[in-house]
């Protein structure tokens, strides 16, 4: 677990800094601490705790599998984002942002497909067939694409959340994160709106330091995500054979002991040979019993293009904690639950969440995951 980030470093690396106050948001006003020489000062106690809930609901995604899309475009921060966000393998956009990144996604696809083509021609000798012209144009092309698109070349679907640095810069961002339900993480300062934000970090989005800071805690808890995900494969990927020679190993000497006894004490075994197999039963029963909860553990609800972390809760607090129930769910019933859960889930739309669960319960992943790369945000 990554350690708990200090009030002291935030204000060393100048995270406190806002804008003048003529410039602020009123919006922002929980976030002020106070005034000073016609600056807003940004109560850093209040960013430390919104810095653990951002990395808590991140570290799930994280692990869930989903991507995670950073965008940064402004000068000081965009070189900080790239190398942070490169060590973890998360997508980023730092050049500018391509409109309809998000809620045309589909033709953003076909862009890296024609990157790939183009790498393609050069392997397979196609690339030195054609003209001195035609290969100096084909290589301005694969260089425009490297650099505006080349961080998201894997990113084959919508990512399941965007980190933004800057909100009223990438103000396009957010708005087509909203209209997909995407949830938006972001650096916000005393004169951006946090109302559009699912998960507001009121920082100081101008100072280099202040970028650095901040993403570095996000990108721990990325990384801590990913290592969890990646433990979890690991066990479920070792071998059947290796456990029940496991098993059977740590058995071999208490079967051997039972032997010994059973010769020692032959008389003493047949008075007692009703409480052992009783005992035997309750084992039986137990580990039967923990199958079960095992197998009842709630599904990861986020799988669901649409449902972010805060959906996912509401809906596992409100007893739908399976794909299978979920899939058998009334859409109306689910907007009611996310509605009541917290006001700022009113704007999801879960029509085809029932659907989406109904093909995760039957196991089609594949046909789960063609359809989410054709849907924007899960509305069909």
């Amino acid at each position: 677990m990554a350690s708990k980030i200090e009030v002291k470093d935030l204000l060393e690396a100048g995270v406190h800094f806002g804008h003048l106050t003529r410039k602020w948001n009123p919006n922002m006003s929980p976030y002020i601490y106070m005034e000073r020489n016609g600056i807003h000062v940004i109560n850093l106690y209040k960013t430390v705790a919104k810095i653990e809930e951002a990395n808590e609901a991140l570290k799930k995604i994280a692990a869930s599998g989903r991507k995670i899309l950073f965008v940064a475009t402004k000068k000081q921060a965009k070189d900080i984002v790239a190398e942070k966000v490169s060590n973890v393998n998360m997508p980023y956009i730092t050049e500018r942002w391509p409109g309809g990144m998000l809620t045309n996604f589909v033709t953003i696809r076909k862009a890296v497909k024609k990157m790939a083509a183009i790498d393609r021609m050069k392997k397979d000798g196609t690339f030195n067939t054609l003209s001195k012209k035609e290969r100096l144009q084909v290589d301005r092309l694969r260089a425009k694409l490297e650099k505006n698109l080349g961080s998201i070349s894997e990113m084959t679907r919508l990512p399941g959340a965007i980190f933004i640095v800057d909100t009223m810069r990438e103000h396009i961002a957010v708005k087509e994160a909203q209209k997909l339900n995407i949830p938006i993480f972001a650096m916000v300062d005393t004169n951006s709106d946090p109302r559009p934000i699912d998960f507001v970090i009121p920082a100081n989005d101008d100072a280099g330091k202040s970028i650095e800071a901040i993403m570095t805690e996000v990108t721990k808890a990325v990384a801590e995500g990913l290592a969890e995900r990646k433990n979890d494969k690991q066990q479920d990927e070792k071998p059947a054979a290796t456990k029940e020679k496991t098993v059977a190993e740590e058995k071999a000497p208490v079967e051997a002991k039972k032997e010994e006894v059973k010769e020692e004490k032959a008389p003493v075994a047949k008075e007692k040979a009703e409480p052992v197999a009783e005992k035997k039963a309750e084992a039986k029963e137990e580990s039967k019993a923990k199958k079960t909860a095992a197998k009842a553990k709630a599904d990861d609800l986020t799988k669901i293009e649409g449902a972010g972390p805060k959906a996912a809760e509401a809906l596992v607090n409100s007893g739908i904690d399976t794909f299978a129930k979920l899939a058998k769910a009334d859409p109306e019933k689910i907007k009611e639950i996310l509605t009541e859960a917290s006001s700022r889930m009113a704007h999801l739309d879960p029509a085809t969440w029932p659907k989406q669960a109904k093909m995760a319960a039957d196991g089609k992943w594949d046909e789960l995951k063609e359809w989410q790369d054709n849907a924007k945000g899960g509305v069909e």
